[in-house]
């Protein structure tokens, strides 16, 4: 299966009622960061390499016929040149909203001195990688964050002339999405999920391991 949608959008940018609305259209499974984890073991060595530059993007999307959030939004550029066929989707919102989220959730997982439980480890490490590090360059405060996060909208809209790229926002719902992929209007509400709240339950789940 190769990858058909790609979603440049960062985490915290309704990627997982994206990815949702997507798994729905395209009738296979999505790739999110909620795949990472919970596939550890084959797909935190899989990113580490592509964060080294050895990247084997048929591997890591094997079995998913789209993809979006993090990892696959530190990589957009290296991700669409594999698939070439694939089409652009930036999930998007405000940079104040997004801030708002992305500094109640997923940073101060990454930034808790008490550190991850030792089945989470390898994974906290590759986040850090792929979302300060590379996405972020490094910055972890509000205006540093929020430059870098209108800096890579900014590249990907240039990346792509009008017609080739969708910007989404969840609050736009299916119509846009779907006269982009040319697929029909489905009779069900556009998927709304992953609050915070959700997300801080998801994580309690995760930390908590099988039980």
């Amino acid at each position: 299966m190769s990858l058909k949608v790609i979603s440049a959008g960062f985490g915290r940018t309704g990627t997982m009622s994206l990815k949702l609305a997507l798994e729905q259209l395209l009738g296979a499974p999505c790739h999110h960061m909620e795949e990472v984890v919970k596939n550890g073991p084959e797909q935190v060595p899989l990113w580490n390499d592509a964060v080294d530059g050895k990247a084997d993007w048929n591997a890591i999307y094997d079995g998913f016929s789209s993809a979006v959030d993090w990892p696959t939004a530190a990589f957009w550029r290296d991700v669409h040149a594999a698939f070439p066929e694939a089409k652009m989707i930036l999930s998007t919102r405000s940079a104040e909203s997004w801030w708002k989220s992305f500094s109640n959730t997923i940073l101060p997982s990454l930034l808790d001195e008490r550190g991850p439980p030792p089945h989470l480890q390898g994974w906290i490490e590759m986040v850090k990688k792929v979302v300060i590090g590379r996405s972020l360059g490094g910055m972890t405060d509000k205006d540093g964050a929020i430059a870098a996060f209108e800096a890579h909208e900014a590249a990907v809209k240039a990346a792509y002339p009008e017609g080739q790229l969708l910007v989404h926002e969840a609050k736009d719902g299916w119509e846009p999405l779907c006269a982009f992929l040319g697929v029909p209007v489905p009779d069900t509400p556009y998927p709304r999920t992953n609050s915070t709240d959700e997300f801080h339950e998801l994580m309690k789940s995760f930390v908590e391991g099988p039980q």
